[in-house]
């Protein structure tokens, strides 16, 4: 066999082991150099897929917070719907006398006389009735004070649908028609609805006077037409125009709110526990 031919022979013999350098297979090194970029790209379709699925994940859990809080708001807002209104316990049914859309309530022997402006609606109407409802019926018991609430409509764009302080503070006032102004007046804030939400409608107020006794067409027609709305109306318009009523508003400017207390005519701190003894020994 010629040189010629030995080296034809040998070339084909390369060619066809990849040994040549045209076509060639891969080394060692070079296998892993390429599965190190499969690796790779393989790695980096990993992690986008991941950030993808995390921010799924992030949507899904943001979606169904805002979800949860609308439900939970609308929850509050319509809490009153489609319930009774519970009747408070109340020691005695003190003696009440309406006037207007004002009710004094105590003995006729007491000698000190508290002014109460006050919204059904109002929250801070709440916490005062909440923090000092025992020791001002303990006080009234006692033949020590009497009461007079002053019912305003202040906050009665506040429900939704708007008009509950009037509602209320007119069912309250043919409850006091009725005698039964104290527990009518309990009963209303132990179940207070929400500033902003749904307060109790009508039906809801009369079928609470009936659940305590009041049961006269005339309270459930008082109601229904708005009896003492003009009334309620009234008292705010006399409250917010009367300068010795008015107090500061934190912005230089004075201004009427709810709850206000004041003895002959003039507002009360009622900051201290024992400001209902304080009041006392001041009138004594």
């Amino acid at each position: 066999m010629g040189g010629a031919e030995r080296n034809e022979r040998k070339r084909r013999q390369e060619q066809r082991s990849g040994g040549g350098k045209g076509g060639q297979a891969r080394g060692p090194a070079q296998r892993s150099s390429g599965a190190k970029a499969v690796a790779a790209a393989r790695g980096s379709g990993g992690a986008d897929r991941t950030r993808l699925i995390l921010g799924v994940v992030a949507v899904v859990v943001v979606a169904a917070a805002v979800i949860g809080g609308v439900l939970w708001t609308n929850s509050k807002k319509n809490a009153t719907q489609d319930s009774a209104i519970p009747v408070a316990q109340v020691a005695n049914d003190l003696p009440n006398t309406r006037d207007g859309a004002t009710v004094l309530v105590g003995k006729d022997t007491a000698g000190v006389t508290i002014d109460i402006y006050e919204d059904f609606l109002c929250p801070i109407c709440g916490q005062f009735e909440q923090t000092n409802s025992a020791a001002l019926e303990q006080k009234l018991e006692a033949g020590t004070i009497k009461v007079r609430y002053h019912l305003v409509n202040l906050l009665n764009e506040r429900s939704d649908p708007a008009g509950y302080s009037t509602d209320a503070a007119n069912a309250a006032l043919l409850a006091a028609d009725e005698g039964k102004f104290v527990q009518f007046h309990k009963s209303l804030y132990d179940t207070q609805p929400t500033e902003g939400g749904r307060g109790w409608d009508k039906q809801q107020l009369i079928d609470l006077g009936k659940a305590m006794g009041l049961t006269s067409q005339a309270f459930a027609d008082g109601i229904t037409a708005g009896k003492y709305d003009s009334a309620v109306t009234a008292e705010y318009d006399k409250a917010r125009t009367t300068d010795a009523l008015l107090q500061e508003a934190g912005d230089g400017q004075k201004a009427f709110g709810t709850p206000t207390v004041a003895v002959n005519g003039r507002p009360v701190s009622t900051a201290q526990a024992n400001w209902i003894d304080q009041v006392v020994a001041n009138a004594g």
